[in-house]
């Protein structure tokens, strides 16, 4: 099975961590957020990786080489100029052989403990052409509970909203190449047409998943993998 990387993202918030190497490439207690993604995506059925890379890709490619280190085979589908994540998935899905059906596709900051091998029975369930993880929106305040008189119940600290929100995670149906932009946003573009047709599928996530947007993320993140939450060995 192949997996997409979108590993392109320049992570401005996070400079200076950032200043020379790419976003996916910041250090979650002495490893690449990658290698992260890479032990669950092997563990998860992945054999082949293409990351999709712009900005300073090379430090990408100096670390994981062909991948035979990490476990998986790995490609490198460089773009010159950005593309836009809906271009660089429809570019990347050249590295793809036409006997794969399934392809797991996710954001190069976002990682999660789910069982990636659910995710893609799901989605092959379905029959559906795109399949996206959702996770539950996360409440950035505390909640107070109060009853009918005013009085004070109790207290919760950061919980969630009773929404979901896309998790950056997907597996998509190979056919989606041609449905993709050339340069673009494919969640701006392609999903709400799939959606507008019946052709989207959700699946529902309540497991540990977290995109590194800012230093707050990161700290979450490292806390996680020290708890166990988070592996870097398939």
């Amino acid at each position: 099975m192949y997996a997409l990387i979108l590993a392109g993202g320049r992570g401005e918030r996070l400079r200076p961590l950032t200043d020379t190497i790419p976003k996916p490439m910041i250090a979650v207690n002495g490893k690449p957020l990658l290698c992260y993604q890479l032990a669950w995506l092997k563990g998860g059925g992945v054999t082949d990786v293409v990351f999709l890379c712009g900005y300073r890709w090379e430090a990408i490619q100096d670390y994981f080489q062909d991948g035979t280190g990490f476990g998986v085979r790995a490609q490198y589908s460089v773009e010159r100029s950005p593309l836009g994540r809906g271009g660089a998935l429809r570019r990347g899905l050249r590295h793809v052989p036409g006997t794969e059906r399934a392809v797991v596709a996710l954001n190069g900051d976002v990682v999660t403990n789910d069982d990636l091998a659910d995710l893609v029975r799901f989605h092959q369930r379905s029959n559906n052409t795109a399949t996206l993880m959702l996770t539950p929106y996360p409440n950035a305040y505390g909640v107070v509970d109060v009853d009918p008189e005013g009085k004070v119940r109790g207290f919760t600290e950061k919980g969630t909203l009773p929404f979901w929100i896309n998790a950056g995670i997907y597996v998509l149906d190979r056919s989606i190449r041609d449905e993709l932009p050339t340069r673009g946003d494919h969640e701006t573009t392609t999903f709400p047409r799939l959606a507008e047709q019946g052709r989207l599928s959700a699946y529902f996530s309540q497991a540990f998943c977290k995109s590194v947007d800012s230093f707050k993320d990161l700290r979450e993140v490292e806390e996680a993998a020290l708890q166990g939450l988070l592996r870097t060995e398939g």
